[in-house]
């Protein structure tokens, strides 16, 4: 089972952003997203025929704090290690500066950010057989990354842009503090916890290691978002079938929380006021 077979998964993403052209150009040349669609204010761009991130143009938005809720990373996960050392290669070629790598066991992570300051990963999965899991946790750690021995998977083929089947693999979120985020994103949400650290939660179905994950390390006792802002306007979840979206709406509104019907499914807020879209999985 990948990420996007669990019975929920992370569809795109969407950002506000002051600059669409420049914002777009950079996941177009630096992550290798494809141009799949655009409108007045807003360009969609992905792999293949997925739409993997949205881009909405608000030159009068809030810039965000990085100290408040919000976005932490998207992550976009790559079909295989050798992509990875494609994608790793092409960023040592164009000078991409970089914020980190590291090896999380489960995983091997690099991590930088767009123009506006919005997180990214870019990251390749371990084969689950070589996941540690325990009782539904999942043995996650943050280690020195073999960056050469991954650019060496690569072998001689050169990047050629965010493969098809490349998806979001999960998002990371700022929140303001854990207990609410666990009952939300486990209670409300029904998303298994699969592992903590030390001011961070992780949240998957499916057995995957998180498609989910909230931490307080910059963002400790944050309120609620004041919009419009820049940063994250919406996640959307796939839902892998029409019973498990109805079963997902029956426990939302048990909890009490609002909703709002959309085409193909209902959105909801987190308790920092985050969007997030539950939808059938299409095809």
């Amino acid at each position: 089972m990948s990420a996007s077979d669990a019975p929920l998964s992370i569809g795109a993403v969407s950002l506000t952003v002051h600059d669409l052209d420049a914002a777009s150009r950079f996941y177009e040349q630096a992550i290798g997203l494809q141009p799949l669609s655009s409108e007045a204010g807003l360009r969609r761009l992905g792999a293949g025929d997925a739409v993997l991130l949205e881009l909405r143009h608000d030159p009068q938005a809030r810039r965000r704090s990085p100290r408040e809720a919000g976005l932490f990373h998207t992550a976009f996960l790559l079909p295989s290690r050798a992509d990875l050392g494609r994608w790793l290669k092409h960023v040592v070629e164009t000078r991409l500066p970089l914020q980190g790598a590291s090896d999380h066991l489960v995983s091997e992570a690099i991590y930088l950010s767009d123009p506006e300051g919005n997180g990214i990963e870019v990251y390749a999965d371990r084969p689950r057989s070589a996941w540690t899991v325990d009782g539904g946790t999942v043995a996650m750690s943050t280690e020195r990354l073999d960056v050469q021995d991954v650019i060496a998977e690569a072998g001689t083929t050169r990047w050629q842009g965010y493969p098809a089947g490349g998806i979001v693999g999960h998002v990371h979120l700022q929140v303001g503090a854990i207990e609410p985020a666990d009952a939300f994103f486990g209670g409300v949400l029904g998303f298994d916890l699969t592992a903590r650290y030390p001011g961070a939660s992780f949240f998957a179905t499916g057995g995957y290691h998180h498609h989910l994950a909230a931490n307080i390390w910059n963002s400790r006792g944050a309120g609620e978002r004041a919009f419009p802002s820049t940063g994250l306007a919406e996640v959307e979840m796939i839902a892998a079938d029409e019973e498990i979206l109805a079963a997902l709406r029956n426990r939302v509104q048990a909890a009490g929380v609002a909703i709002r019907e959309k085409a193909g499914g209902f959105a909801l807020h987190d308790p920092w006021g985050t969007s997030f879209s539950v939808v059938t999985r299409k095809g």
